[in-house]
């Protein structure tokens, strides 16, 4: 029977994938988030409700729990900043009060498995202690627990896999020989969704793995083997996780403020212990591998659904993110250029820049400010993007954050990079006269807007200032060259095809 359905993560790497499917199976579904923007540009938010909201605000919750049958619990810290167990307690409190207040019949929840053991990091206690918060304030609780999840665009996926495709010797720490019980993201998916139709599994904690125990230096292997890559593995027993965290952080895109929670975490061993919910399901778990090919086949085929950075709490810090709201007061460096080319042609060059596709000019002196903010504690250049051709917004482009979006018209990215201040690069694209064949044109105007944070502030404006013009000049040229050619070849297809 269709429910009615509030979830919250919905802009996370879980909650992002398993809404369309909560849709597609014919649930009334409510989105808790803390900014409505963020859904902007998804293909399913005109078949769910939007509601904002923040868990840490009791007073915002009645209104999105009020007529729902049950809730989903998505939400967790993914950096350490300072107090986050509290937090995550004090939010859970929160929302367990309000389901049952307004008669929520269940709320399902995804946390971590407790380790064997007392030796438990931060990390994975919070998502414990979360758990029991919910349990206690709240309705009847179906509490998931996992390990590592196996999936395009996971953080502990992509931990391995950059790992093992850049390191060609990996120098581990003793944590790879730990033992764990991965699972597949869609497994894990299905056990989310098919708990609605299992009444069985209200006020029961279900863990949930795969169909294999393997070490960290089991899943090094498997994955160099998928890709046919030779990597060598050597222990050194002096790392500890704030030197592999720091290690991470300069060789994959994970930040070493998520890595170094992730990798405390992989100290423990977290296998099921108990299977007898998982027997509840009519779910057979895929193997290692499968998972593996999966994933990059996803990342193959350009479909990564959702991707860790995707979340606000991939911020560094867990910082509140900031808005452009006024241009008066900030220093900015402003390029227009005509082109001749339609904006639709523009801005898909717009939104196609980063990651892989790199930075329309001076790649070289890119790379540099992505290693320099790396050493500063920044993501730098590594979190790459989701897709190679779309964005959406909250979405991260390695060191920059899609703050708004206009279809065809605006592009605006904030930084997350380490800098005094506050900075965004935004591309604006309105349409021309027409030339006189008919070709059309368009006007870009290419802003860099800084907010310096005092006299340091000031000062690294002005010391990055004489590569400015370059930088910029370049890259407007650039985008202009590459939107031509593309509005070019739209016009050399057959009518038909365009």
């Amino acid at each position: 029977m269709p429910q009615h359905i509030l979830l919250t993560g919905a802009t996370g790497y879980i909650g992002g994938r398993l809404t369309p499917r909560l849709l597609g199976r014919g649930h009334t579904l409510r989105c808790l988030v803390r900014d409505a923007d963020r859904l902007g540009g998804l293909d399913w938010t005109d078949r769910a409700g939007i509601v904002e909201g923040d868990v840490l605000k009791a007073d915002t919750l009645p209104a999105a729990l009020d007529g729902i049958d049950t809730a989903y619990y998505l939400i967790h810290s993914m950096a350490a900043g300072e107090g986050f167990a509290g937090r995550d307690r004090r939010a859970a409190e929160n929302f367990g009060t309000a389901a049952r207040a307004a008669g929520v019949q269940r709320v399902i929840y995804l946390g971590g498995i407790k380790p064997a053991g007392s030796d438990v990091s931060k990390h994975l206690q919070s998502r414990i202690e979360t758990g029991e918060a919910l349990r206690q304030a709240g309705p009847p609780l179906t509490e998931f627990r996992a390990a590592v999840i196996v999936g395009s665009g996971s953080a502990s996926f992509e931990l391995i896999r950059h790992l093992v495709e850049r390191v060609p010797v990996l120098i581990t720490p003793r944590w790879v020989l730990t033992r764990t019980q991965p699972i597949a993201i869609r497994d894990v998916l299905c056990y989310l969704m098919d708990a609605l139709t299992i009444p069985e599994t209200a006020g029961r904690v279900i863990e949930i793995g795969g169909p294999e125990v393997l070490t960290y230096e089991d899943m090094f292997r498997t994955y160099a083997e998928v890709r046919g890559l030779g990597r060598p593995i050597i222990h050194v027993p002096f790392l500890t996780p704030k030197l592999s965290s720091l290690w991470a952080g300069l060789v994959t895109p994970i930040s070493p403020e998520i890595a170094r929670p992730l990798i405390q975490g992989l100290k423990s061993e977290v296998v099921v212990t108990d299977e007898g919910g998982m027997a509840l399901f009519d779910v057979s778990p895929i193997p290692y591998e499968a998972a593996v090919r999966l994933a990059l086949e996803r990342f193959r085929q350009d479909a990564v659904e959702t991707s860790w950075s995707g979340s606000l709490s991939s911020s560094l810090g867990g910082k509140v993110a900031h808005e452009l709201t006024s241009k008066e007061g900030l220093i900015s460096d402003r390029r227009e250029l005509t082109v001749e080319a339609s904006p639709a042609s523009v801005f898909a060059v717009v939104k196609a820049i980063g990651g892989e596709n790199g930075w329309l000019y001076g790649n070289p002196l890119w790379a540099i400010r992505g290693i320099l903010d790396q050493l500063a504690g920044g993501p730098g250049l590594q979190r790459g993007r989701r897709n190679r051709s779309d964005v959406h917004v909250g979405e991260a482009i390695d060191f920059w954050r899609v703050e708004e979006i206009e279809e065809g018209q605006l592009l605006r990215l904030r930084a997350e990079m380490k800098v005094p201040g506050r900075a965004w690069l935004q591309f604006e694209i309105e349409p021309s006269a027409p030339c006189a064949d008919g070709t059309p044109r368009s006007r870009i105007t290419q802003t860099a807007f800084y907010e310096p944070k005092g006299l340091l502030g000031l000062a690294y404006w002005y010391a990055i200032l004489p590569v400015h013009p370059s930088i910029f000049k370049g890259m407007i040229r650039e985008l202009g060259r590459r939107a031509e050619k593309r509005e070019a070849a739209a016009q050399t297809l057959e009518p038909e095809s365009v």
